[in-house]
């Protein structure tokens, strides 16, 4: 069954995804691109087959290379300011988790590694053109190469303007969180316990098994465990989802019978700890950082509902579209690993219960999370029917204890009854 092609990323695939979304590598990979065209149009125009009727003087060409020199290594610089300012403004008006997200920015990125690799070519190619490198078929390559770099730059530099109007900003890092957020709940919800079968006990002579390091769990290789599990005659029961902290005290999972120690490596191996958790196959965290963003949007220091109210926008969208791709779940793939699954009161409470105690005082908050969780309820009763009744009853109490008007009080009451929601 591990064969499946529905079974999830492996660990290599994982880490390559996770090397691609650094800002260095399109840099690197861009910067080389560059270099090597004003290397190779030096070291193939001997061997043109014909003579082009263009003929250009040094000069003509050093002059264009020398401007995008000079204004590139400004522009680059310009840019990483406004990039470093724009994760400033994350970490204080949204949260320090978000910037993740802007850091792997596909636009920034290939705006930076751009403005790098275009420097770089003109400097090699006033370095080749300064040495005598190029003769005349050598410089009208170097010359259409830089037409063809002044394009990219300016496509770059188009795309870059027009995200500058929004990058960093609150409703900008919002957006980005709950893509995020999106993306790892529909995999989860596609494929509960990362296509293991459901949890179940392990037997009395189940050997536990620990990992050394102290960190959040950022990846689970499920299908690795299958393989291990098949090769070893094994069951794997796992105790953990990616996003929780590991310690050598706690258990990752239990295996019967019991393993020899390259298994037991191997098994340990399976799992990818941090320092710091992360968006792509941790949901919750996704929903936490939203949390996070409205709690700091509902401090006295901030004072803006409106952007909590915005979250709950986006976490509502999020969650339905896990309630809809848990509906459509796949079949699990993996016949000898046994997993938890996400419980519905688990994310309901990460998310909702630090939005509803900073937002106590607030009407309107609170109307807003009645609101969130009777359509959710909607949804799917099933799955989320429980946990948004127990969100629904925290709100009103939230309410009656800490709204300042009679009349607020009653009209949450109110919103709630309307909702089907009876005080607890």
């Amino acid at each position: 069954m591990a064969s499946t092609s529905n079974a999830l990323i492996g660990r290599t695939g994982w880490l390559l995804r996770q090397v691609g979304k650094q800002v260095w590598l399109r840099t690197v990979l861009f910067s080389v691109a560059a270099v090597a065209v004003a290397v190779v149009a030096a070291i193939i125009s001997p061997y043109l087959p014909y003579q082009p009727d263009l003929t250009l003087a040094s000069g003509s060409v050093q002059s264009l290379l020398n401007i995008i020199a000079s204004s590139m290594l400004a522009v680059t610089t310009f840019s990483l300011s406004i990039a470093v300012s724009a994760y400033a403004s994350a970490t204080s008006n949204a949260t320090p988790r978000s910037t993740k997200l802007l850091l792997s920015d596909p636009v920034a990125q290939n705006a930076l590694s751009t403005f790098v690799g275009s420097f770089l070519f003109a400097i090699v190619g006033i370095i080749g053109l300064s040495a005598g490198v190029y003769d005349a078929r050598g410089r009208v390559l170097l010359f259409f190469s830089t037409l063809v770099v002044l394009v990219l730059i300016t496509l770059a530099l188009l795309r870059w303007i027009d995200a500058l109007g929004r990058f960093g900003r609150v409703g900008d890092t919002i957006h980005r969180v709950e893509r995020a957020t999106i993306e790892a709940l529909r995999e989860a919800g596609a494929r509960p316990g990362l296509g293991a079968l459901p949890q179940r006990s392990a037997g009395p002579g189940a050997i536990p098994i620990r990992h050394e390091r102290t960190g959040p769990i950022t990846h689970i290789d499920c299908g690795a465990l299958q393989e291990i599990a098949e090769d070893n005659d094994l069951r794997v029961y796992l105790q953990l989802l990616p996003g929780s902290v590991v310690h050598p005290n706690r258990t990752l999972l239990y295996v019967e019978p019991s393993p020899g120690d390259a298994a037991r490596e191997e098994l340990r191996d399976c799992f990818s700890i941090d320092r710091n958790r992360a968006f792509d196959h941790d949901p919750r965290f996704g929903l936490v950082v939203l949390s996070e963003i409205a709690s700091r949007a509902l401090s006295p220091a901030v004072n803006d509902p409106g952007t909590a109210i915005e979250v709950l926008g986006a976490a509502l969208r999020a969650l339905i579209e896990y309630g809809a791709a848990l509906r459509g779940a796949e079949q699990p793939c993996y016949d000898r690993v046994f997993a938890p699954r996400l419980a519905a009161d688990d994310l309901f409470a990460m998310l909702f219960d630090p939005i509803v105690r900073d937002g106590a005082a607030m009407f309107e908050v609170l109307a807003r999370v009645v609101h969130c969780v009777a359509a959710l309820r909607d949804s799917d009763p099933a799955v989320m029917g429980e946990a948004a009744q127990s969100i629904a009853g925290h709100a009103l109490a939230y309410g009656e204890e800490r709204l300042a008007m009679p009349w607020e009080r009653a009209a949450l009451a109110a919103i709630a009854a309307e909702q089907g929601f009876a005080a607890q």
